[in-house]
């Protein structure tokens, strides 16, 4: 079947829909591609019910908003479209709840929670319509995780234990700020752990740390390191070789490389399954996964059934953070979900001396901050608790680390009250460059990371194409050191797009272009020497004067521009601007409304999923 398709005002419309599919395209809810999803299955399945055929496209348009189902009962009647507004949808045909899931319950075209493989395209479970290959992906989940629960413990040599906790958290043994003790011995004492917590948490000292007492319980043990990109997996390496350790703990963990989770998995071209999975397990005791915050609900499903079941799996991240790119926000669900009391646990903890509260679900959740302090942690802290008041309170008090430019139209060339941002931008690029001209790439890096300009959006007036752009003419204004006619000039900033395993750079990765006597190369940090690649070699390459939020997602600089969009703007949720800001080790500045704040605060992301209330 196809579907023709129209542009109209930048929307491409479904000229072939009608009833509801064609009223909900028509106001930009659905796009065509959901129409055609929705008309193709109700052609195959012999559907003709317009609200069953609505349900599906929704489902389909959901998955791409990053929700794993559809909630039937509380479908937001103010839908976001694909654009960047938002689209007052009150006063379209929604179906009434209870006959649109009774509806869908009956269609041929739905299977439900007691059914087993039955061909039908949909689920319907407790009132979520799902595509029926999220719902199996999320049982996979649910099941794998309940029986690695409910299997006997790991065993484990509890005065060994206790000696290793005493020998690597020395000063503290009863302190109340001792999480991380408590962090180690419950991901020691239990198959598959959570350890959740904000940027600068001690995240990655808690998981060197882990990973030496482990291997002093057994040095035999096959460790796994990975990460949902291959950015994260060379920050996480990075990070883990810069712990401070005692000489004997770090020569236990001397030598691990970490990969992202697909390499670890070993993808199958042309195919969407990996070399590992439940019939070929991998061959590791313990795996680390960083950054699961940013692992979809399919990639989990994938890791969980390759990993074998007498193995450690620990999962790390930041929960409030941004979510997958793809379907599932998996680690919300497992740090959110109700899980009741392990006194067995309790106990072992107890008794290594790691006493807390009860350990729920295998979650222990860092909360002191290490990364930054004062005004910026009060900034935080108020967005990630939804706190407007407290927030808005925080960037108005006046303080060194935290700076509100207020102003609510940044469509202008030059928006006034920028002219701390432009210093800032034209300081950074001149240091920058100096360091790249003398050839001193680890300078280079390092003032390169001095201050990172961020955007919401991609495109537009508040996106990273026009303020890169800014930022070229700033630069050009004030005088650059560098010839900036060639390509390649020293000081150029880079931002790697795609993965280059063979030179070890990964999308996301940025580095800086210097001067040598071999002629200009690409530096890249990689935790000891800076590496330096020839640019004939590279590909994949823009420069990044300014950067989204998503692709920071991970990175960490000592000052930060957050530019933010319009309070309308869908892109604008509490778990951005959680991200922008924590980005910043020194200063944040925030340009744009109060108006905005509030609604990013106000607005945190909803991903439909019945993975938390099922675990």
């Amino acid at each position: 079947m196809t579907v023709e398709l129209v542009a109209e005002d930048g929307i491409r419309f479904a000229t072939r829909a009608t009833g509801l599919l064609a009223a909900f395209n028509a106001r930009g809810v659905l796009a065509a591609t959901d129409v055609h999803v929705a008309r193709r299955l109700g052609r195959l399945g012999g559907e003709g019910d317009e609200q069953v055929l609505l349900a599906a496209a929704l489902v389909v348009r959901a998955l791409r908003a990053g929700s794993v189902c559809l909630d039937l009962a509380a479908v937001d009647r103010t839908v976001l479209a694909e654009g960047d507004e938002v689209v007052d949808t009150s006063d379209l045909p929604w179906p009434d709840p209870e006959p649109w899931t009774a509806a869908c319950a009956a269609s041929p075209l739905t299977a439900g929670d007691d059914q087993g493989a039955t061909g039908r395209p949909l689920r319907l479970v407790d009132g979520l319509l799902y595509l029926d290959r999220y719902w199996r992906q999320e049982q996979q989940v649910r099941d794998t995780l309940a029986q690695r629960a409910v299997a006997a413990p790991p065993g484990v040599d509890a005065d060994r234990l206790r000696g290793a906790l005493d020998r690597l958290f020395p000063a503290r043994p009863d302190a109340p700020d001792d999480a991380q003790r408590r962090a180690v011995a419950v991901c020691t004492l239990r198959w598959t752990s959570v350890l959740a917590g904000g940027p600068g948490t001690g995240k990655t000292t808690t998981v060197a740390t882990l990973l030496a007492v482990l291997r002093d319980q057994d040095p035999t043990l096959r460790i796994a390191l990975a990460a949902p990109t291959g950015k994260a997996a060379a920050r996480m390496q990075e990070a883990l070789a810069e712990v401070d350790l005692p000489d004997a703990d770090r020569a236990r963990i001397a030598g691990l490389s970490a990969s992202t989770i697909h390499r670890l998995l070993g993808p199958i071209y042309g195919s969407s399954r990996f070399r590992h999975d439940r019939h070929r397990h991998l061959p590791f005791d313990v795996v680390v996964v960083d950054e699961t915050s940013m692992v979809s609900l399919t990639l989990m499903a994938r890791l969980l059934e390759a990993v074998r079941p007498d193995a450690r799996l620990v999962l790390v991240g930041d929960p409030d953070q941004l979510a997958s790119v793809e379907a599932g926000a998996v680690l919300g669900d497992l740090v959110a979900a109700p899980a009741g009391p392990e006194p067995e646990l309790d106990r072992a903890l107890d008794a290594v001396g790691a006493p807390g509260p009860p350990v729920r679900g295998g979650v222990t959740v860092l909360d002191r901050t290490w990364r930054f302090h004062g005004t910026i942690a009060r900034l935080a802290a108020a967005i990630r608790a939804g706190d407007a008041d407290e927030a808005v309170a925080a960037l108005r008090a006046g303080e060194h680390d935290v700076v509100f430019v207020e102003d609510s139209d940044l469509t202008t060339r030059d928006p006034g009250g920028l002219q701390e941002l432009r210093a800032d931008v034209v300081g950074t690029a001149g240091e920058t460059e100096l360091a790249a001209l003398d050839g001193d790439a680890a300078l280079a890096l390092e003032r390169l990371d001095e201050h990172r300009l961020l955007c919401a959006h991609r495109r537009g007036p508040y996106g990273v194409s026009r303020w890169a752009a800014d930022v070229e003419r700033w630069l050009l204004e004030s005088g650059p050191v560098a010839d900036r006619d060639e390509e390649w000039y020293p000081g150029r900033p880079l931002l790697v797009t795609a993965n280059d395993h063979d030179r070890g750079i990964y999308n996301g990765d940025t580095g800086v272009v210097i001067g040598t006597s071999r002629g200009p190369r690409a530096a890249f940090a990689r935790g000891g020497a800076p590496v330096e690649i020839a640019p004939s070699l590279l590909d994949g390459i823009a420069t990044v004067y300014a950067m989204t939020v998503h692709r920071a997602q991970g990175s960490q600089f000592a000052r930060v521009s957050v530019v933010l969009p319009p309070a309308d703007s869908p892109l604008l949720t509490r778990e951005l601007l959680y991200t922008a800001v924590t980005r910043a080790r020194v200063r944040v500045r925030l340009v744009g409304s109060e108006d905005a704040v509030r609604a990013a605060i106000a607005r945190p992301i909803g991903r439909a999923s019945g993975l938390r209330r099922r675990l």
